[in-house]
């Protein structure tokens, strides 16, 4: 393979994950973390692994507490609404398209704690319920006197029944748990507007848990005095209400009722701060079953979609399995038995080291948004890969329970075999650190490092002449550090390749710099900010040209501006568009989030957040071409080989590689003959690709892909050999004639080597022809730097 230097020692400190949820269609899972970011995450074709479609970096001061999706304003959003609550008591809307946070409701200063939405009913509404009918059917869209009387059983504070009938209820409505003891009922408008229905009478404590029943016509709530309490959502009287800590280990008002989950059955399941699960009858509101099998709170419960089994997860790590079991009961002897159905505890897995907050299900293999006549079915293979268990259970239309919380890990697991297999990590290197590596800058022709943290830039200087040791170690020399204005969280950076010209983009606006190195008497480093355009926006991704003159911008205004570094001045903007006569007309295509450029400085792919790539030549400041999403995939990776500035290469999240003619606007020759028959080693890669790296040659024709797990070597100039009893990944009639194969022999493959790598990878680039550099960092290091402390497991003895 060659020689491979490594470091260690770049800080890496991935956020707790918060909250989950799944989209309204299954397919998508939305991950809510503690600094503030948002994931989406879904698993591609034909890929064995999740995906991380898309990031928005929200508002790091808005702690969220849930996630909700709701229904979507028009048919074509599948996927729904993504809503997310915050402490400081504020609702905000996660847009998708544009990748941005807003809020659509504001703070009173009370927080929130929970949401729980229901879906539309089309029931006719009452023709009694005209009389004060405002506008578009809402009530109101501001707050009723919340000078409510502390005993949720005075119902004269609570809005009348002919208030909620004449609310719109082909609307979705949200519950939302508040601190100060209520529970506030809103319909959301198709403008996203939170429009106030009612209150429920307050009660003693914090409302920390809410639910809708099956039919929608209760509301169930769990608060901090150890009650759960049944709502009458027309009349919002109370129902009755259930002390918790009889069933449970837990007692009096201490108890926190953590969460509540309503089941199709009628059941009503409930996990609180001793450590219980319990199923109630929620009719009656009597006790089916009490669990009281977690060393700890119970943060989170889960449903499948079956409703006949039950998952909860709590501070102990632990994510265990309920689930519903038939069991003959005695009876007089002369009638045959009666059949009980109980709730039974089945396993316990514990895959994090922390605790865990979220839990969700999702069918969530799936094409990515591809039209129902672009559809192409994909053959999935039975055969288990060596160390993979996950290939087992992850087919089409199988539901998977996800899990997480403060090790910053997602875990799936199968719904109906979760006692057969083990965890699968979603995301082996969660968060990773942006790097990018320059060789032979302006400063002796040294190689540097561009790190970007959450606040800051780290400039170092890359090290490997004479210090190659055991184990192949490089060392770095850190040459500037510049941190973001008022902490300002960092989106995007990057470097020039003379390495004298940095920049990186917060959520005002991007900032250059120059780093300069003084030689009087001892070697000094400094940096000074540059100009840029007034009015440039800030950047979802930015990048210099390769002869460090131009510095392109991705806006969030989802155009392009190229930017000459010398003059300060703004060349062109580019707007991205499919129809290239569009080229003058608004933005109307979705957020760029990925820049590549070739060494030429003739061609720039720009690449929008769900997979779709626009070429602009450079040399004209035309748009060339417009490509469609590929196989109706995500990119992961691409860039321009230094031999050829006229090859594009681009991995997808389906684990595929294509080649472009990028003059001739076609896919090129490997492709034609390769990209719909790559081996199964490299469609079964272990991890999604997360970059590409071409060695600076002129003469070499190779290119290394790399996850978080492994690597894999591509020669271009190479024939692809097929693994031995390979089924074939026929999508084009060009590739049938590949399944008549001569005979299978085993050999060592000398293109598409797979390579395990030991630790989660960070980042890897060739050094030279036959020299890597990878930045990889053990995960037990990443866990001792989390500020949660780790779940503590006894072990015998000690």
């Amino acid at each position: 393979m060659g020689e491979l230097y490594k470091i260690s020692s770049i800080d890496w400190k991935p956020s707790p994950v918060l909250a989950l949820a799944t989209s309204v269609d299954g397919l998508r899972v939305a991950a809510a973390r503690q600094d503030g970011s948002l994931e989406i995450w879904l698993v591609s074709p034909g890929s064995i692994g999740w995906h991380c479609q898309l990031t928005i970096h929200g508002d790091a001061d808005k702690r969220v507490s849930s996630l909700v999706w709701c229904t979507g304003a028009l048919n074509d959003e599948a996927c729904g609404r993504l809503f997310s609550s915050h402490i400081d008591g504020s609702v905000t809307k996660w847009d998708l398209f544009h990748l941005k946070q807003t809020t659509v409701l504001d703070t009173d200063g009370v927080s929130i704690w929970k949401m729980a939405v229901t879906l539309p009913k089309r029931d006719v509404i009452n023709s009694e319920t005209k009389n004060n009918h405002v506008g578009n059917g809402f009530v109101s869209k501001f707050h009723d006197s919340d000078e409510h009387d502390e005993n949720s059983e005075s119902d004269e504070d609570s809005d009348s029944t002919d208030t909620m009938k004449q609310s719109v209820i082909e609307y979705p409505r949200v519950a939302i748990a508040y601190d100060d003891g209520c529970v506030r009922i809103y319909a959301i408008s198709d403008t996203d507007d939170f429009m106030y229905v009612k209150s429920l009478p307050r009660v003693k404590g914090r409302v920390l848990s809410v639910t809708w029943s099956a039919d929608a016509n209760h509301i169930f709530s769990g608060s901090s005095d150890g009650l759960i309490r049944c709502w009458d959502v027309i009349s919002g009287h109370e129902v009755y209400r259930i002390t918790a800590g009889l069933g449970g280990l837990g007692s009096g008002h201490d108890l926190c009722i953590w969460s509540l989950l309503s089941l199709r059955s009628g059941a009503l399941v409930s996990a609180d701060s001793s450590g219980s699960v319990q199923f109630w009858d929620s009719q009656h509101g009597t006790l089916l079953q009490a669990h009281s099998l977690h060393k700890g709170d119970v943060n989170a419960l889960a449903a499948a979609p079956g409703h006949d089994r039950v998952f909860s997860a709590g501070s102990d790590g632990q994510v265990i399995l309920y689930k519903l079991s038939s069991q003959s009961a005695s009876s007089d002897g002369v009638n045959s038995p009666i059949m009980m159905k109980k709730w039974i505890y089945v396993q316990g897995v514990r895959a994090h080291t922390h605790d865990v907050w979220a839990l969700t299900v999702a069918v969530p293999i799936t094409q990515e948004d591809a039209l129902p006549d672009e559809r192409v079915k994909r053959a999935r293979r039975e055969e288990k890969p060596v160390e993979f268990s996950y290939h087992k259970w992850a087919h089409l239309g199988v539901p998977m329970l996800i899990s997480a919380g403060d090790d910053t890990k997602l875990f799936a697991y199968p719904v109906k075999e979760f006692t057969k297999f083990s965890p699968h990590d979603i995301c082996p290197a969660p968060q990773r650190t942006p790097i990018q590596l320059v060789l032979n800058t302006a400063f002796n022709q040294s190689s540097m490092l561009l790190v970007q943290s959450s606040h800051g830039l780290d400039v170092h200087l890359l090290q490997l002449r004479n210090v190659h040791t055991a184990g192949g170690r490089a060392k770095t020399e850190m040459l500037a550090r510049v941190k973001s204005k008022a902490s300002q969280k960092i989106i995007c950076s990057t470097i020039s390749n003379s390495g004298t010209l940095f920049a990186y983009s917060d959520h005002l606006k991007p900032n250059l710099f120059e780093l300069k190195r003084s030689e009087g008497g001892k070697v000094t480093w400094s940096v000074s900010k540059r100009k840029l355009p007034s009015r440039l926006p800030f950047a979802h991704s930015m990048i210099f040209t390769h002869d460090s003159s131009w510095l392109i911008v991705a806006g969030h205004d989802r155009r392009i501006y190229v930017v000459d570094v010398r003059s300060s001045e703004l060349v062109h903007t580019f707007t991205p568009c499919r129809d290239l006569q569009d080229e003058k007309l608004p933005p109307t295509e979705p957020p760029i989030t990925r820049l590549f450029s070739s060494s030429d400085k003739q061609w720039l792919a720009a690449v929008n957040c769900f997979g779709d790539i626009y070429v602009f030549n450079l040399e004209i400041l035309r748009q060339h071409w417009f490509i469609s999403r590929l196989d109706g995939a995500s990119v992961t990776a691409g860039g321009f080989p230094p031999q050829n500035s006229n090859v594009m290469i681009i991995t997808t999240s389906s684990n595929q590689v294509y080649a472009f003619d990028i003059e001739a606007k076609e896919l090129g020759e490997w492709s034609k003959r390769h990209t719909y028959v790559l081996p199964r080693r490299y469609q079964e890669f272990p991890g999604e690709v997360i970059g590409l790296s071409f060695p600076p040659s002129s003469t070499s024709s190779s290119a290394v892909v790399y996850s978080s797990r492994a690597m894999c070597l591509i020669d271009f100039g190479l024939p692809v050999e097929q693994d031995d009893n390979d089924m074939l990944n026929i999508q084009d009639p060009r590739a049938k004639s590949s399944q008549n194969l001569s005979v299978k022999r085993k050999i060592k493959h000398k293109n598409f080597n797979v390579l395990p790598l030991e630790n989660p990878v960070l980042f890897l680039a060739y050094m030279s022809k036959n020299s890597f550099f990878m930045i990889d960092k053990p995960w037990l290091e990443v866990v001792k730097s989390l500020e949660a402390p780790p779940v503590h497991r006894h072990i015998f003895g000690t």
